[in-house]
């Protein structure tokens, strides 16, 4: 991946804020990923209304690295048909074709376009634009977000017959390549879309990797060894927290989201437990929180690790719900019963 200077990004802009307008008109409606006025949720509900018709069988295409692997001729014969100016044109050729620095050394660039530049969403949308066309030629339900397909078909003989299908489409007529390990043909609430799970009926869940990656988020913002204050991991944690359960406020996941909410709560019990790294610091602290002087020694002095500590009821009871909500900490049961008043 490269990204590009501040004056490339500056002229990547401009142009962009030339041809949005030109080109954005013209993509389907069921592309959703990089476009004003389109959402994720946006595109989770379509899905969802697609299920809820009877269409539980997902054709699910993965692209492999997609941005890594678009073919320059391909992409500026696309967006001469849309364009009529050669020096600008030549302007995004270049821009295609820079150079990147591999172990110092600089790299011809043949394929792909430079991730993290404002044109390259815009460039990616415009080449995918035709697998839109052509998917809606054959009648097929779908839903694209950014490089993210699925297609909804009623029986897992017809999603073989479509997966085999566009798969040909895109290796032949947009030279992409498709991940045959990752791509499958399922039942919808066998695969994820943009990290939810899609349930009979139409219902949305929330993906089990996306619970795994969350976790792994408040693992790294409770390190110990980060030296960070305590304060300052609950101000981390609550921004995380809030966008985190404000993207999936429609999924069926409040008994997820209170065993989380648990989890979290143990995970920084221990946390602050650490941070007392002492055997009397320790009693101190939980007399303080108002555990009798007895239980407190005897917890401070029980040798124990510190997960199994910050289980234990002197912890729970010294840093309760109410401590908790004290020091300010988002719960996401609360956050999400918030959001679907």
């Amino acid at each position: 991946m490269t990204v590009p200077t501040v004056v490339d990004r500056l002229v990547q802009q401009a142009i962009l804020q030339v041809l949005d307008p030109i080109l954005d008109p013209n993509f389907s409606e069921t592309s959703y990923g990089f476009r004003v006025g389109c959402s994720a949720h946006e595109a989770l509900e379509r899905a969802r209304q697609y299920v809820a018709g009877g269409r539980d069988i997902v054709v699910d295409i993965d692209l492999e690295k997609f941005f890594d692997r678009v073919n320059h001729d391909v992409l500026m014969n696309r967006l001469s048909r849309h364009v009529d100016d050669r020096r600008l044109l030549r302007i995004i050729g270049r821009f295609l074709r820079a150079g990147l620095m591999q172990d110092g050394v600089c790299v011809t660039r043949r394929e792909g376009t430079p991730q993290g530049g404002p044109l390259s969403p815009l460039l990616a949308n415009l080449l995918l634009d035709d697998l839109d066309k052509e998917l809606e030629r054959r009648g097929h339900c779908f839903v694209r977000y950014a490089d993210d397909c699925n297609i909804y078909v009623q029986s897992l003989k017809a999603g073989e017959r479509v997966m085999a299908g566009v798969s040909a489409f895109l290796e032949t007529k947009l030279r992409l390549r498709v991940n045959r390990q990752k791509s499958a043909v399922a039942h919808v609430w066998e695969r994820k879309f943009l990290g939810h799970r899609l349930l009979p009926g139409g219902r949305l869940g929330i993906a089990p990797q996306s619970l795994d990656r969350a976790k792994e988020r408040v693992r790294q913002i409770t390190r110990r060894n980060r030296g960070v204050g305590f304060v300052e991991v609950i101000g981390e944690l609550n921004r995380f927290l809030t966008g985190w359960v404000a993207f999936f406020r429609n999924a069926e996941c409040k008994s997820h989201l209170q065993r989380l909410d648990e989890w979290i709560r143990h995970k920084l019990r221990c946390l602050r437990l650490k941070m007392c790294k002492y055997t009397k610091p320790l009693a101190d602290w939980l007399r303080k929180l108002g555990v009798p002087k007895l239980r407190a020694w005897l917890l401070a002095l029980s040798g124990k690790g510190w997960w199994r500590l910050s289980g234990s009821p002197q912890a729970a009871e010294g840093m309760s719900l109410a401590w908790f909500k004290s020091q300010g900490l988002v719960s996401l049961t609360s956050r999400y019963d918030q959001l679907n008043r």
